[in-house]
């Protein structure tokens, strides 16, 4: 007899358990689903979603307000959410607002952000529609960014064999620096100039004083 009120004991614990984690469940779904708050419909078509799913977030000012609630694609360009969010918010949503798809972090899962729009614009309607911003393609920016380092290292490459052609002696630069018999030439190449310079200007001053030029100045003067 006590072993059978033991036992009806124990199931009546296990069962209540079960009962208070059912309801307990029950309570954060629809939380999560708003279906003990009052809310309202948004919609928004998008050309790439981006990986979306149904019951995702939707933020506003960085703040949960709402789930996706379904998403259909209209056509192979265009996909239409349908979102559901808390109407204590609807009054800070104007219908300029704009919709974006984005992030939880850089790897999590897929939200809808919407901004706020302009201080003067009417709040959105229920069921309406908010103009959608196109979400940035992560696989886009990897494969752009992997053509920038494959030139990075073909840059890099052709650097390195020009350093080495210098290094070697190869090539007119390659000389300057690395041919001494080559440099010691270039040297007097420019002394020779230099030298020629200053000798074309000697002559130039001689040239100035001399009698005959003077002469020459004086009568080309007169005419």
């Amino acid at each position: 007899m006590k072993k059978n009120i033991g036992n009806t004991i124990k199931l009546g614990i296990f069962v209540s358990i079960g009962i208070l984690l059912f309801m307990s469940a029950i309570y954060f779904v629809g939380k999560k689903q708003r279906l003990f708050s009052r809310t309202f419909n948004l919609s928004s078509v998008f050309k790439d979603v981006s990986g979306l799913q149904v019951g995702n977030n939707v933020r506003f000012s960085g703040i949960n307000l709402g789930t996706i609630d379904a998403i259909e694609m209209l056509s192979d360009t265009s996909v239409r959410v349908d979102m559901i969010l808390d109407e204590s918010a609807r009054k800070f949503i104007k219908k300029d607002a704009r919709a974006s798809v984005g992030s939880e972090g850089l790897m999590g899962n897929k939200i809808i952000s919407i901004t706020a729009g302009s201080p003067g614009e009417t709040a959105v309607l229920d069921n309406g529609y908010l103009m959608s911003i196109s979400p940035v393609n992560l696989e886009d920016i990897f494969i752009k960014l992997k053509v920038t380092a494959d030139n990075a290292s073909t840059i890099t490459t052709d650097l390195a064999a020009i350093m080495s052609n210098i290094h070697q002696g190869h090539g007119t630069i390659g000389k300057l620096f690395m041919d001494t018999v080559f440099a010691s030439n270039m040297d007097q190449t420019l002394i020779n100039l230099k030298q020629g310079a200053g000798g074309f200007k000697q002559n130039m001053d001689a040239a100035k004083h001399s009698f005959i030029l003077k002469r020459f100045l004086k009568d080309k003067k007169k005419d």
